[in-house]
C-alpha cells in the first residue's frame, strides 16, 4: 500500500529511549544473576576485548528441528579474553532503599595500569595513588583495620563482590591505544558468605582466567556499547520514510511532528539526534570453544575433523585487531560495538531451559583464511605448497650465501697474513 491512510505501523522502537551516548566505553552490569547457594562459589562476569569475526562448520544436534544431522555454515565472533588480576573484595547488605557497601579490602600490592585509572594525566601527576593505603596496611593498626573489615563483611554483608581489572599490558596490541586497565566489580555467587569470603580471600592479587568462569556449550550474555554514528538525521536514525521527491525544503524529515495542541512535540516522534554508542545487553549469546593462548595451545583452531595445526588468528591478522595472543572466547553471531572494544560477558541471568541453548556444540571447521579480500589458504604452509619458490625467498637466499661467501673470504684473508 503506497500510502498511510489505513495503516501505518510506527518506525523505531520506545523501549531504548533515550537514545544518547553511554557514559562510558566498557559494558557494564546492571545487575547479577540470582544467587544459588547450592552450588560451589564461581565469579559472574569477565571482559574481553573484541578482535573480529569468521565462521564455523558444525553438525546441528537438536532433535526435531529441519536441520538435525546436518552440516551448518554459521558467522561467529572472537573475543580475545586476557587474565583478569583481582585487587580487592567489597560487601553489600541490603537495604530499603537498596544495597549499601559495608567496606572494601584492596590488595597490598597493584599494577601501575590499575593506578593510572586514577588520573587524568598518568605523567604528570604525583603516581602515589594507594601509596598511603599500602603504608597503613603493613601497619599493625591497618592489620587490625582491615581484619575487622573482613570480619564485618562475613557477619553483616548479603552480597560479596570482588574488585578486578584488566592487564592491558599482556593484550600487547598497539592498536588498542589505551594504557589504563577497565575496573569492574564481578559479583561472587554459591555457597553461604563465609564461603563466598575465602573464595574472594583466596582470589586477591591473583589472577582469572575465562574458562575458570564460562564453559563451552553453555551461553551467555554480553553488555557493550555500540558502534557510533555521531548526529543523523531521523531516516537513518528511526527508519522513516522519504518524503516525495518534490517536497518542499528537504525530503529526508518527518512531515508532521504533532498536532497544535498540546502545544510540544511528543517524546515518541520520530527526530534527529544521536546515532549508535549506545549501551546495549544482548541476551543468551551462545559459546562456540574458549581457547588457550597460541603460546600454550598452537593447535587452536584443530578439531577432530579438521586436524591442520593452525591457531585462530586468520592469515595476515584480524583486519583492524591484529593477533590474538591470549585466551579467546568464540560466541555464536555479532557482538556490538567495533573491533577492538571492550565488552563484559556475563553468566545468564536465567537458566537454561530450550533445546537451542541446552544443544552441545562440537566444531568441525574453523575458518582462518585471510579477511582481507577473499582469502583461499588457511595456513602459511599451505599457501607455500600452492604457490611453490617465490623470487623474494630465491633472492633472500642468494644473499645469505653471498654474505657466507664474503665472511669465509675475509677469513681466509686474515689467516694468510697471519
Amino acid at each position: 500500500m503506497s500510502h498511510c491512510k489505513f495503516e501505518h505501523p510506527r518506525h523505531g522502537h520506545l523501549g531504548f529511549l533515550p537514545r544518547k551516548r553511554s557514559r562510558q566505553i566498557r559494558g557494564r552490569c546492571r545487575s547479577f544473576p540470582k544467587d544459588d547457594t547450592t552450588q560451589k562459589p564461581h565469579l559472574t562476569s569477565f571482559m574481553v576485548f573484541k578482535a573480529g569475526m569468521t565462521h564455523i562448520v558444525r553438525d546441528v544436534d537438536r532433535p526435531g528441528s529441519k536441520v538435525n544431522k546436518k552440516e551448518i555454515v554459521e558467522p561467529v565472533t572472537v573475543l580475545e579474553a586476557p587474565p583478569m588480576a583481582i585487587v580487592g573484595v567489597t560487601g553489600y547488605r541490603e537495604t530499603p532503599i537498596g544495597l549499601k557497601c559495608i567496606g572494601t579490602v584492596w590488595a597490598h600490592h597493584v599494577s601501575s595500569e590499575f593506578r593510572r585509572r586514577y588520573y587524568r594525566n598518568w605523567k604528570q601527576s604525583a603516581q602515589k595513588a594507594f601509596g598511603k593505603y599500602k603504608a597503613f596496611a603493613r601497619s599493625k593498626s591497618g592489620k587490625v583495620a582491615e581484619n575487622r573489615t573482613l570480619k564485618a563483611l562475613a557477619t553483616k554483608a548479603s552480597v560479596i563482590r570482588v574488585v578486578a581489572h584488566t592487564q592491558l599490558r599482556k593484550l600487547r596490541n598497539h592498536r588498542v591505544g589505551n594504557k589504563k586497565a577497565h575496573i569492574q566489580e564481578i559479583q561472587v555467587n554459591g555457597g553461604d558468605i563465609k564461603a563466598k569470603m575465602s573464595f574472594a580471600k583466596s582470589l586477591l592479587e591473583k589472577e582469572v582466567r575465562i574458562d575458570s568462569v564460562f564453559e563451552q556449550s553453555e551461553s551467555c550474555d554480553v553488555c557493550a556499547v555500540t558502534k557510533g554514528h555521531g548526529f543523523e538525521g531521523v531516516v537513518h536514525r528511526w527508519g522513516v520514510a522519504c518524503l516525495p521527491r518534490k517536497t518542499h525544503r528537504g525530503l529526508r524529515k518527518v512531515a508532521c511532528i504533532g498536532a497544535w495542541h498540546p502545544a510540544r512535540v511528543m517524546y515518541s516522534v520520530a527526530r534527529a539526534g544521536q546515532n549508535g554508542y549506545h549501551h546495549r545487553t544482548h541476551l543468551n549469546k551462545k559459546i562456540y570453544r574458549i581457547g588457550r593462548s597460541s603460546s600454550v595451545d598452537p593447535k587452536q583452531a584443530t578439531t577432530a575433523y579438521d586436524l591442520t595445526e593452525k591457531v585462530i588468528t586468520p592469515m595476515g591478522g584480524f583486519v583492524g585487531y591484529g593477533t590474538v595472543r591470549n585466551d579467546f572466547i568464540m560466541l555464536k553471531g555479532s557482538v556490538a560495538g567495533p573491533r577492538r572494544r571492550v565488552i563484559t560477558l556475563r553468566r545468564n541471568m536465567a537458566p537454561q531451559t530450550t533445546r537451542m541453548l541446552k544443544e552441545k556444540i562440537i566444531l568441525k571447521f574453523i575458518d582462518t583464511s585471510a579477511k582481507m579480500g577473499h582469502g583461499r589458504f588457511q595456513t602459511k604452509k599451505e599457501k607455500s605448497t600452492w604457490f611453490g619458490p617465490l623470487k623474494k625467498d630465491r633472492l633472500r637466499r642468494e644473499e645469505k650465501l653471498r654474505k657466507e661467501r664474503a665472511a669465509r673470504a675475509v677469513d681466509r684473508k686474515t689467516k694468510s697474513k697471519k
